[in-house]
């Protein structure tokens, strides 16, 4: 985590979370429906030893430790959670004063195809799609609608918690911190720590 500092800010992390809805509010890309007995589709990552995130759909807010809170956005950071929300049980953190600055998960419920959702569509509704390094032994990738990366400091990463489900976890970095690192890195940071700690309470 201290290395996530480094990469993005020298005091706080300016972030906000990735929403292809809203700005500032953590949203799932819109995925299609695969017929669930297909998963894992053709190329498509088999997660071989499933995370239960039971707990975390009741609290999502826990999928972060408020030391590491802290740590990515300052002391003072306020947690909004949404069980209902849309893509599934939410929450976002927003540091203290009047910035911007937000990192969001989202316990995805928009289909039971996992990352398979996310597979079939690469290249057309999602230009963004660069899978990358496993989080704690789970399947990930970077997506998005467009690739953000540079022009806005978005991205996100879908961790692959069994065959039917995933976790999304997003940020966009500050105006002053784009094109400076690259949010998929601390995005890919946070999403270990996020799985370290439903591992953790198991």
């Amino acid at each position: 985590m201290r290395r996530l500092i480094v990469l993005l800010s020298a005091s706080l992390l300016v972030l906000t979370a990735c929403s292809d809805v809203k700005a500032g509010m953590a949203s799932p890309a819109t995925t299609s429906s695969p017929q669930t007995d297909a998963v894992p589709g053709p190329g498509v990552p088999k997660v071989d030893s499933p995370l239960d995130t039971t707990r975390f759909k009741q609290t999502p807010c826990e999928a972060l430790t408020g030391e590491e809170v802290t740590t990515l956005l300052g002391s003072g950071a306020t947690a909004k959670e949404e069980l209902s929300a849309p893509g599934g049980p939410t929450c976002n953190w927003q540091p203290a004063g009047t910035t911007q600055a937000t990192v969001g998960i989202i316990f995805n419920k928009v289909n039971q195809a996992g990352l398979t959702a996310i597979y079939e569509q690469q290249g057309s509704t999602f230009r963004l799609f660069m899978p990358v390094a496993p989080v704690e032994g789970l399947p990930a990738v970077a997506y998005g609608l467009k690739d953000e990366r540079t022009t806005s400091g978005r991205c996100a990463i879908a961790v692959g918690t069994s065959d039917h489900e995933m976790i999304d976890v997003s940020i966009t970095q500050s105006e002053a911190n784009v094109g400076k690192s690259d949010p998929c890195t601390a995005a890919h940071e946070v999403a270990e720590e996020v799985v370290k700690n439903i591992k953790g309470a198991q």
